[in-house]
């Protein structure tokens, strides 16, 4: 009977040509920074689309929700949902734009004031858990690349 070669290990198996790729590093990166956002989120209801949501509306104020989408890539009917759900949870307050009365415009609310404040503090607090090995001047080179590579889009 012939024996069978023992299954290789993750350390003995090479990626090929994925370890100078650098989509397959974002995306595996991407993955890593995911996950221990939602570890360290776990519990509060916050996602990451939530947030982003949350922190352009803390940072404009009555800012119309079609802005808000498009400054976070997501299309016009997938805003709804997770407006909708902030609004029902008290973090979000949305009222008809006058300038246009099919859009509504969107403000925190104290409650949504709050939960960002502590998301915030989380989300730092995870990212400095992710990147402990980067410094400043890292983490500053690393936001600027990705920045580089995102003002591509379109």
């Amino acid at each position: 009977m012939a024996e069978t070669a023992p299954e290789p290990t993750e350390d003995s198996v090479s990626l090929g040509v994925l370890s100078d790729l650098i989509g397959y590093r974002l995306r595996r990166a991407s993955a890593v920074m995911a996950s221990d956002f939602s570890r360290a989120l776990e519990g509060t209801g916050i996602r990451q689309v939530l947030f982003g949501i949350l922190s352009i509306v803390d940072a404009n104020p009555g800012v119309n929700q079609g802005t808000v989408g498009r400054m976070l890539g997501i299309q016009r009917a997938n805003m709804v949902a997770p407006v909708n759900e902030m609004a029902e949870r008290g973090w979000i307050d949305r009222q008809t734009d006058p300038s246009d009365r099919r859009a509504f415009i969107l403000s925190l609310t104290a409650a949504g004031e709050t939960m960002f404040a502590r998301a915030l503090t989380q989300i730092r607090a995870h990212e400095a858990n992710v990147l402990s090995d980067f410094d400043s001047r890292d983490r500053q080179h690393l936001v600027a690349l990705l920045a580089r590579i995102e003002a591509r889009e379109g």
